[in-house]
């Protein structure tokens, strides 16, 4: 059910963001990086979280 719930989530992020914006004056970095980072710390938090239930709950 999570893994399931996470990889829609990952994947309506990854169509929806957007390419890197380029003008004269400023440059606007795509989130990509921080997308990334953010969905690997999720998965360590779920992933521990998971590991240290105990079987019968």
């Amino acid at each position: 059910m999570i893994g399931r719930t996470l990889s829609s989530i990952l994947l309506s992020l990854a169509a929806a963001a957007p390419a890197a914006a380029q003008s004269a004056s400023a440059v606007v970095p795509e989130p990509s990086g921080m997308v990334l980072l953010g969905m690997g710390l999720a998965g360590v938090v779920i992933g521990r979280a998971l590991a240290r239930r105990k079987p019968g709950e």
